[in-house]
């Protein structure tokens, strides 16, 4: 009897040192839109850079709200990028050859985060783009950031295309106290 209760204390010791140190990382995503529209006059076959607004990254309250700092980050990689027509209506990807997706942000050298070379035929108005795996933490930690879009068109555009960017980046860090 006395060896189970002893068991039964060592386990549980073990089970709680065990959360404890599992407890100590934290992992959560932060989600951007923006949109970039792409003009009618895009050329067939030469790559055209579109920018983005510039972005507020707001890292510092979403850190926060996740019990952590920029200072114990350990990375943050692109999980999603995907790009929707918005406008005009009814319109897909067709006109698309390929896309790559860069960040920029001051100070920091713009750096490729996604790309979907070639876009398939039959995409339709909603194309998700393969990330990079790069760290982006100090683009993250940036008060803004800019995403361009690179794209290389296969037909001509006779109006302007309006592409909604979402991004979800995956963080991954340490817990505040958890030194």
């Amino acid at each position: 009897m006395k060896q189970l209760i002893f068991s039964t204390i060592l386990l549980a010791t073990l089970f709680t040192s065990a959360c404890k140190k599992l407890n100590k990382i934290v992992q959560f995503n932060l989600d951007y839109k923006t949109q970039v529209t792409i003009p009618s006059t895009t050329g067939i076959d030469l790559p055209f850079n579109v920018l983005t607004p510039d972005i507020e990254t707001n890292a510092q309250s979403s850190f926060e709200a996740n019990d952590t700092r920029k200072d114990l980050i350990n990375s943050i990689e692109l999980s999603k990028l995907t790009l929707t027509v918005k406008s005009p209506q009814g319109e897909d990807f067709s006109f698309l050859k390929s896309a790559k997706v860069f960040i920029d942000a001051d100070g920091l050298d713009e750096k490729e985060v996604a790309v979907i070379d070639p876009v398939p035929s039959n995409a339709g108005s909603v194309i998700e783009l393969v990330p990079t795996g790069a760290d982006l933490a100090p683009y993250i930690k940036a008060d803004q950031f800019t995403l361009k879009v690179r794209t290389i068109t296969d037909e001509a555009l006779t109006r302007d295309h309006t592409i909604e960017v979402f991004s979800r980046f995956h963080v991954e860090g340490r817990l505040i106290g958890s030194d």
